[in-house]
């Protein structure tokens, strides 16, 4: 499938990495970006609003719909299906929209492969110490939960070679600074290929998928 005339920008983190502060702000800099709402059979988390982080249904539902096709793509992450609404992302590209993607690494893979002028980005953390930290401090996991988490984002980052640029969350600021870069198609953006980014930071993304 062809992308004609809105722009499809894919947003992948691992767990705690900052990727939904980061997608939140990137927004209000750029309000005419829309934000692909997914549906989810995972439960609300506290402060979460129905329509807006997610539309939460339950897996009968969802699997439902996806048997009636209604979904660009799907995945399971950490115990929960997860599904990208393919009349909601359509209509918004037809209209000449761009549109971003919060999704995991297995559904980038699946838009890719729907629309390979797709621009995927991947969201990492300075280290695996900061990333513990974060998923501590958001106090929604077990110790267990949290040990399980790490070793599901080992894995994320292992694949992110295959996306189109990265960026470190280090400095929230400096990241979100160079999102803006990548989604209004800036020249400096090209620092931020990720073929670019893993010379750069071989150390640094080396350990993060060890």
């Amino acid at each position: 499938m062809k992308l004609s005339k809105g722009n499809l920008f894919i947003i992948t983190a691992a767990s705690g990495a900052g990727k939904t502060s980061l997608v939140k702000a990137l927004i209000a800099d750029n309000p005419k970006i829309n934000v692909s709402v997914s549906f989810t059979t995972r439960k609300p988390r506290d402060g979460e609003i129905e329509g807006e982080d997610y539309f939460f249904v339950d897996e009968n539902k969802f699997k439902k719909m996806s048997k009636n096709d209604e979904f660009l793509e799907t995945a399971k992450c950490h115990g929960s299906f997860y599904g990208t609404s393919k009349l909601t992302v359509l209509e918004i590209l037809n209209k000449g929209n761009d549109i971003i993607l919060e999704i995991d690494y297995q559904g980038a893979f699946n838009i890719k492969k729907i629309f390979p002028e797709a621009i995927s980005i991947f969201v990492i953390p300075p280290s695996i110490n900061a990333l513990e930290e974060r998923l501590n401090s958001r106090g929604l996991d077990s110790k267990e939960d949290i040990k399980l988490r790490i070793a599901a984002a080992k894995n994320e980052m292992s694949h992110l070679e295959k996306f189109d640029y990265v960026t470190i969350n280090d400095d929230f600021e400096k990241s979100l600074i160079e999102l803006n870069k990548i989604v209004n198609k800036k020249s400096e953006s090209r620092e931020l290929k990720t073929k670019n980014q893993i010379l750069n930071h071989k150390n640094l993304i080396d350990k993060l998928k060890k």
